[in-house]
């Protein structure tokens, strides 16, 4: 059975850190273009980061660039988004998302909210 099931949600001060992560299992995620996703209220889901390939290639926003960075640990079948210097605007429940040989899969979800 696939799944993924996203952690490390939580409210941050702007400027703070979180580190989301994504436990995949019933497939192995080196095999899979593996994204975090966002959504805020009020607006469509947004792609924030990939990595794929066997270097672990990766691509982001540009609205994340050199905040965040999206990494992997095969071993573990782990997924992780560390975000830095978190604004207000990143705010939004953010999704794991797997794209892949048999198919397309989506976590719950975990809020991360930014404010003071």
């Amino acid at each position: 059975q696939v799944q993924l099931v996203e952690s490390g949600g939580g409210l941050v001060q702007p400027g703070g850190s979180l580190r989301l992560s994504c436990a995949a299992s019933g497939f192995i995620i080196s095999r899979y273009q593996m994204m975090w996703y966002r959504q805020a209220p009020g607006k469509e889901r947004e792609l924030v980061a990939i990595i794929w390939g066997t270097f672990g290639s990766t691509n982001y926003a540009d609205s994340v660039k050199g905040r965040f960075a999206i990494s992997r640990d095969i071993a573990k079948n782990m997924v992780y988004l560390q975000m830095n210097s978190l604004k207000p605007e990143d705010t939004a429940v953010y999704y794991c998302n797997a794209n892949g040989p048999i198919g397309v899969y989506w976590g719950q979800g975990t809020q991360v909210t930014v404010s003071s």
